[in-house]
């Protein structure tokens, strides 16, 4: 389906960027690898295509003041899984950025833009007037089912397709968000938005607001962190399983565990239980089949995807394991 003309500006500033988003029907373009596809299939239209490309600001991976790091939206994923600092120091986000995709869109596609990315859904993505399109179904929980959500499913089954949100999140970092009124920050724990309370947005944003910057927290002494994805395909697919792991270490005692799946719910899904399984425990053969018990404890799966439920159970178990080793 051919996309349907649109106006296409390229602002030098944010204040510019600001007033062309609020014009109606604008939409932000970063690196363009998904709203271009959603304008191309007619999942939305658009009037205007307000490219933040141009923004230098917004570019840059940089030390903060409190040890931690700052990394502009605008950062492709490329450079992100590549950054010796982050490699190092956050490696569950290094590794994340490295499994999205394949490298050419990993080159185009930026940090802000996986983070902010469209659902998958096929129903969504297809020609049907689902829920979140604005219609009053979701066609997924009685259609086919299998790549869509074992948690938090209330209303709409989508699952949410960034790999980085979720290592973000376990990672305690906040987000930046800037519009005509100013500047606020969010944890990335608070940017999505789940069904329950708007079935037709993904994240906080305002029309005319633009994410900015991750801001990270300095490491804690004797973190670990690791990012697991498990997809049909070694390229190109979304996560079917996805596991960020954030533990902080005393010896071997684990004072402070973080749990978060993709591929699992519509917005990066926090395991607290998992979580309360670890902390304060040793890493040991028990406490590993404890958590991983603990990670699918309150799925419910839809009719064809309980797979999942094996599946990041066995996620789970394998990379504390490597854990233990390292």
């Amino acid at each position: 389906m051919p996309i349907s003309n649109f106006a296409y500006v390229r602002p030098k500033s944010l204040k510019e960027a600001f007033k062309h988003l609020s014009s109606k029907d604008a939409r932000v373009s970063a690196g363009g690898t998904d709203l271009l596809g959603c304008l191309r299939d007619d999942v939305f239209g658009a009037d205007k295509v307000v490219s933040i490309g141009g923004l230098d600001s917004l570019r840059g991976i940089a030390h903060t003041r409190d040890g931690g790091l700052r990394i502009g939206a605008l950062v492709t994923l490329s450079e992100v899984g590549s950054n010796k600092t982050i490699s190092e120091k956050y490696p569950a986000l290094a590794q994340s950025a490295l499994e999205v995709a394949s490298l050419q869109l990993r080159n185009q596609g930026t940090l802000g833009g996986n983070i902010c990315q469209k659902p998958r859904c096929w129903y969504y993505r297809g020609e049907f007037h689902c829920l979140r399109k604005g219609g009053d179904t979701c066609f997924a929980f009685n259609g086919q089912s299998q790549f869509h959500c074992i948690f938090g499913g209330d209303l709409c089954y989508i699952v949410h397709p960034s790999d980085t949100a979720s290592a973000l999140v376990a990672l305690d970092a906040m987000a930046r968000i800037a519009g005509p009124g100013g500047a606020r920050m969010i944890p990335l724990g608070k940017f999505h938005v789940p069904p329950r309370e708007n079935p037709q947005k993904e994240t906080v944003l305002k029309p005319n607001e633009i994410l900015t910057e991750v801001l990270l927290p300095p490491p804690g002494k004797g973190q670990r962190s690791s990012y697991r994805k498990v997809r049909a395909r070694r390229s190109w697919d979304f996560a079917l399983a996805g596991l960020a792991l954030v533990l902080q270490f005393d010896g071997n005692l684990i004072k402070k565990a973080r749990v978060v799946l993709s591929g699992a719910a519509p917005v990066p899904w926090r395991c607290k239980d998992a979580e309360e399984a670890m902390t304060g425990k040793h890493l040991d053969s028990d406490t590993v089949s404890r958590a991983a018990d603990a990670v699918v404890r309150n799925a419910q799966p839809l009719k064809h995807n309980a797979y999942k439920i094996p599946l990041f159970r066995g996620v789970m178990e394998e990379e504390l394991l490597r854990m233990t080793k390292t």
